[in-house]
């Protein structure tokens, strides 16, 4: 699949009518969630066919799309499913401190690129600016989310494409990177990422508006600091994938560290540059895994010894030389080619299981 964001053109009838959707979608979310956790203390069914029977003919009433109903039902199960399989927390209520700001369309809509407008179920045509690019050719708009920012309405158009290629090197080549404080990706080969300071900026004009109190204004540099962060990401992920072919990334518990370092790791959106290596590997071809970074920093790379620098203290070491080898090191770098050997040595072991479990299948079948 793959999603664009189409920024929408206002009109105060537009406005008017994504006002009414939000707020009579919020009782519905609402309500959802109230009936799910009802009826499944009960021991009833709660899937979300039998939450869309009990709103049968409540979206003619209220004057709103079927179909932006039965996307908040299907959201607010999802919530529920999400907190029951430990992936999230107890959804909460949507209000005046938790708003709702998006609901879905989850049938397909038109597309009229040349024209630059979409079809909405009960809200007609709506024209977006031009200036939005890379809209797939051919491709058939599945689903549609409205999202309601700081700076303006968006649609979020998903496509029926099952991949995306990007244009990749023909490369044997093979990397370990090491996620850190001082810069934000080291390499096995030396390369380096530095620390991103293009967020400085955004960051000094939001405290100033926090401190003047002004919700919007804020609102609006929180929303540039995020596209800020996510065109470094995509760039970053973007040249990696293309360079080479296997890559092994240290998965650091980023939440642990971001409680323990605050800021430093929040701004750096190491997490969500994991998840861009990750997909994107997948769609082009390319080896992309997580390696435990369990003793990285204090096993010397080229014996193997454990001498490094350890604990909170050992944080300021960043040079070391290896006390059974004499191996000079540098801090990140040879972490890095630790989470090189060690996401091949897993690569080859699973490998290895895989081809022995294979061959103990063909045994049994002939026995």
């Amino acid at each position: 699949m793959i999603s664009r964001a189409l920024k929408l053109k206002r009109n105060r009838k537009l406005n008017r009518e994504i006002k009414a959707y939000l707020w009579h979608l919020t009782g519905v979310y609402n309500w959802a969630i109230k009936t799910i956790e009802l009826r499944k203390y009960l021991g009833l069914g709660y899937s979300a066919f039998d939450l869309f029977n009990l709103a049968s003919g409540h979206a003619k009433k209220c004057g709103i799309s079927a179909q932006a109903l039965q996307g908040t039902i299907s959201q607010a199960f999802n919530a529920w499913k999400r907190c029951w399989d430990g992936l999230g927390k107890k959804p909460r209520l949507k209000g005046v401190k938790n708003k709702l700001n998006s609901f879905e369309f989850p049938s397909a809509c038109k597309l009229d690129k040349e024209n630059y407008r979409i079809k909405l179920p009960k809200l007609g045509w709506i024209k977006f600016h031009s200036f939005t690019k890379g809209l797939p050719e051919g491709s058939i708009a599945s689903t549609v989310r409205i999202i309601q920012k700081a700076s303006g309405l968006y649609a979020v158009v998903v496509f029926k494409e099952t991949e995306h290629q990007q244009v990749v090197l023909a490369t044997n080549e093979k990397i370990g990177i090491d996620t850190g404080f001082k810069d934000l990706l080291t390499l096995s080969n030396g390369v380096v990422f530095e620390r991103p300071t293009e967020l400085k900026k955004s960051a000094d004009q939001l405290a100033k508006n926090q401190r003047g109190k002004s919700k919007k204004k804020t609102a609006r540099i929180q929303e540039r600091i995020a596209r800020q962060r996510k065109d470094r990401n995509h760039k970053i992920s973007h040249d990696l994938i293309r360079d080479y072919k296997e890559i092994y990334i240290t998965n650091d518990n980023l939440k642990g560290m971001s409680n323990r370092f605050g800021k430093s790791v929040a701004n750096a959106g190491l997490s969500q540059l994991r998840q861009f290596m990750l997909y994107k590997g997948s769609s082009c071809g390319r080896v992309v895994k997580l390696v435990e970074s369990k003793n990285t920093t204090v096993t010397c790379s080229n014996c193997g010894s454990l001498t490094g620098p350890k604990g909170l203290s050992g944080l300021n070491v960043r040079d070391w030389v290896c006390a059974s080898c004499g191996t000079s090191h540098d801090r990140d770098v040879n972490a890095a080619k630790n989470i090189l050997n060690f996401g091949q040595r897993y690569c080859l072991d699973n490998l290895v299981s895989v081809k022995l479990t294979k061959l103990e299948e063909t045994k049994q079948i002939f026995v």
